[in-house]
């Protein structure tokens, strides 16, 4: 059947030529939902403005009758197109469209009754699209606020080139779109920014066009819908030049619009309102002089069954005796703890509680520790065989003398009967010295592939202080030979399982293997006669606490702290950048040599290295370090795909001749606007995977699936975003081409998850959040573990409510 029908002022013609109102139509009570025996879609193009029309209609109307007239013949819809508002009170009329569209260049278009006519459609389950100026009608009306979800503020009015993120994968009206899409339009600002009331399927990228007054920074929304009043409502602030209507790719995301809108596909809008997510802290504070609930949240993994195992660090409460004195063998003594949350008793059980070499405290850097049981991840047969791997400083392992440890990956036997740990099945894979005269950087996460890989995070057990905040590369000072102040003895070193991310396969009889396709095979010398350790998968990471791996691709995500300097500095390189990364294959990530997108700092070295010798080079860089035991020649840097400092997200720089930038504050270009640090700690999260077999009602819904959770311990300036990568550039440092805040849907503040220090998605679908607490080596009453569950419901209309496309 043909789209073009001519009824109620629909044209085939020029639009100067409108054929009387449709005198059949009668007031009658809306059928719900509306829509009958074929699809229909009302366009309304009705204006308050003076003048002659606007040539948008012309373009609006020949467009959506060709969407309506192609694609497959179920999905086809006839176009009746309108100026007339008397429309909207025939109520018999109206009640046989399945969708209205707004086409209109606003103005108070509709008078009280026309406007009553269009609320009882939608209450009746009808459907709605506004266009570009469609945001600007009925200005004195909140339920057509409402209705369109946002209205313009002050903006530009000329045509201008920007970059559209399309962040909604999943929705008909964005599935098929460019990751960016670079297109030409004129851009509105908002008044108020709708982000978290609405569904936004798509973003403006304001650094690439100029937004004017009103700007609204990088969340921009320019497309979103929601289910409204009854009905499905779906607004775009784009289609505002003649010229976007002939765009395939506009037009396809109109088509995906109205098949929503229509009830012709269904579709999820309310994945991303703040409203459809109930956030549940599920421990209870401890009780005095206990950890009977939770100790130093240091990390957390879920059970097939849905139960929740996480980890204590090792410091006590406030009650406990912290032991700082190395003349006292219980110097640093604490106790490594693994809590279980089982979701059917909403208990907790203790399972198991090491000793550990991890609770003196805080203090200065030769006085705190962040040793102490730092990992945890379940066998992928767990269910069966029950084995727990935990990464952790045993204090039976401690030399006070030359104040060295022991860091060891060990597999232990959970009782599946009992819910205990079997201390005494203990097989330690894998073991590696540590300094522990002063603190920090430990580093402590895992997580496996597919193919039974175990991928260990290790810190670059150096020091904070000596290189005023920089690159971590003073040879000096050292305690009785071992530098404590130089991460090219650990980070940059071949030889060293300090600062980076180990590859191994565990064997079921305690030992493990080499995979293929490691940085080093364990056989590469040089003539220096430096080594190399197959074990290393990355190497120059400074403090990696949170690794993740996705099951689907079997790509790892990783995040790790950076240095302590607050500004760039033209004589040492760039600010603290705390960073994280998406690793395709086993790389050198560049730290102490290189920061970011391939900054490089600069050398020092003894006689006096507090005077700067030349910048490194990141593509060869050389590891000449005193202290370094492994090959000089290094593997290139690869760059990282998201760095922040406190000055904002992505700092980069103007590079000389030689590829060094100039590190001048006011010179900076911040590439990612939605960053911010300032005190920082990278907590890298997981990439969620939606099952749609799951039948669990708490899972989050589609719109998540492949994003990656990417945040900080701190929650003020600092991330905690999902964001959303392209496959082609990933693995090279590509940025991220789309972004968006889950501050409102993972609570910050005092009540809310203030310190974030682990997170993971449950077999439920349910995120599961560590809370560290107020206190730093310690657990208190804000130590907690939480619930995050999604409570919005499947995708609308209802499956029996689908209409039958025009045939």
């Amino acid at each position: 059947m043909a789209a073009g029908v001519v009824a109620a002022g629909l044209l085939s013609g020029p639009a100067s030529a409108r054929p009387a109102p449709d005198p059949s139509l009668t007031t009658m009570s809306i059928t719900s939902p509306p829509g009958g025996a074929n699809v229909r879609v009302l366009l309304f193009y009705g204006s308050a403005a003076g003048g002659e029309e606007s040539p948008l209609v012309n373009a609006g109307i020949a467009a959506i009758e060709r969407i309506g007239q192609t694609g497959p013949e179920n999905q086809r819809f006839t176009v009746t197109a309108t100026g007339d508002a008397s429309v909207f009170t025939n109520d018999k009329k109206l009640s046989r469209f399945n969708t209205i569209v707004f086409l209109t260049g606003g103005g108070d278009v509709l008078d009280p009754e026309q406007e009553a006519g269009l609320e009882a459609y939608m209450e009746a389950g009808g459907g709605f699209v506004g266009l570009h100026d469609a945001a600007r009608a009925e200005p004195y009306s909140d339920w057509f606020t409402g209705l369109i979800g946002a209205r313009p503020a002050a903006g530009q009015t000329t045509v201008q080139r920007a970059t559209v993120e399309v962040g909604d994968r999943v929705h008909p009206a964005t599935r098929s779109l460019p990751l960016e899409w670079k297109r030409p339009d004129k851009w509105l600002n908002w008044t108020e920014n709708p982000s978290g009331e609405v569904h936004t399927v798509a973003r403006v990228r304001e650094s690439t066009y100029q937004p004017g007054a009103g700007a609204g920074g990088w969340d921009h929304p320019v497309s979103w819908c929601r289910d409204y009043d009854g009905g499905r409502s779906f607004y775009t602030g784009m289609g505002g030049t003649v010229s976007s209507y002939d765009e395939t790719d506009f037009r396809e995301h109109l088509r995906g619009a109205l098949l929503w809108t229509t009830r012709l596909v269904r579709a999820d809008c309310k994945a991303t309102i703040t409203g459809n997510y109930k956030a549940e802290r599920l421990t209870q504070p401890n009780q005095p002089g206990q950890n009977d609930q939770i100790g130093e949240p240091h990390g957390l993994v879920t059970a097939p069954d849905g139960r929740v195992f996480y980890i204590g660090r090792g410091g006590a409460d406030a009650s406990q005796p912290v032991v700082t004195d190395w003349n006292d063998p219980d110097v640093g003594k604490g106790t490594g703890e693994i809590h279980v949350y089982d979701p059917r008793t909403k208990k907790v059980t203790l399972a198991g509680a090491l000793t550990v070499f991890g609770n003196k405290g805080g203090g200065d850097e030769l006085t705190k520790v962040e040793e102490g049981l730092l990992g945890i991840e379940l066998d992928p047969e767990f269910a069966r065989n029950g084995w727990v791997y935990l990464h952790y400083t045993p204090h039976s392992g401690i030399d006070r003398d030359t104040r060295m440890a022991e860091r060891r990956v060990s597999r232990f036997t959970l009782d599946h009967a009992t819910g205990k740990l079997d201390l005494r099945s203990e097989k330690v894979l894998l073991t590696w010295p540590v300094q522990i005269h002063s603190c920090c950087h430990a580093g402590g996460g895992m997580a496996w592939d597919s193919k039974g890989n175990l991928y260990i995070a290790t810190g670059d057990n150096n020091s904070s202080g000596f290189s005023a905040g920089y690159s971590g590369n003073n040879p000096q000072p050292h305690y009785k030979g071992v530098s404590f102040a130089d991460a090219r003895r650990t980070a940059g070193n071949t030889n060293n399982l300090n600062g980076k991310i180990l590859r191994i396969h565990p064997e079921p009889d305690g030992t493990y293997t080499l995979p293929e396709g490691n940085l080093f095979t364990g056989k590469e010398t040089d003539e220096g006669g430096g080594k190399t350790r197959g074990e290393i998968y990355v190497m120059g990471v400074r403090n990696p606490a949170r690794i993740s791996v996705d099951q689907k691709t079997d790509i790892l995500y990783a995040g790790w702290v950076g240095p302590d300097a607050g500004a760039p500095s033209a004589t040492w390189g760039p600010a603290k950048y705390d960073t994280f990364a998406v690793i395709t294959k086993a790389s050198n990530r560049g730290w102490p040599y290189c920061m970011g997108n391939k900054q490089p700092y600069r050398d020092r070295n003894l006689p006096d290295p507090s005077k700067p010798l030349g910048w490194y080079d990141c593509d060869h860089p050389k590891n000449e370090s005193p202290n370094n035991d492994g090959l000089v020649n290094l593997p290139p840097v690869t760059g990282n795909n998201i760095w922040y400092a406190p000055q904002g997200g992505g700092p980069d720089f103007p590079r000389d001749e030689n590829g060094v930038p100039s590190y001048k504050q006011d010179e900076a270009t911040y590439r990612l606007p939605w960053l911010k640090g300032g005190g920082q700690a990278a907590m890298n999260g997981p990439v969620y995977r939606y099952d749609e077999a799951n039948s669990s009602d708490v899972k989050w819904p589609a719109y998540w699936d492949g994003k990656w959770f990417v945040g900080d311990f701190y929650d003020a300036d600092q991330p905690r975003n999902a964001v959303l990568m392209d496959p082609r550039t990933q693995g090279d440092g590509g940025l991220p081409v789309h972004s968006e805040s889950l501050k409102k849907i993972v609570p910050v503040g005092n009540d809310g998850i203030k310190n974030l220090m682990g997170w993971t998605f449950g077999p439920d679908g349910a995120l599961y959040v560590l809370d560290y607490g107020r206190g730093f080596f310690t657990s208190d009453a804000k130590s907690a573990l939480w619930q995050v569950t999604y409570t919005g419901g499947g995708p609308t209309p209802a499956a029996g409510q689908l209409a039958r496309g025009t045939r």
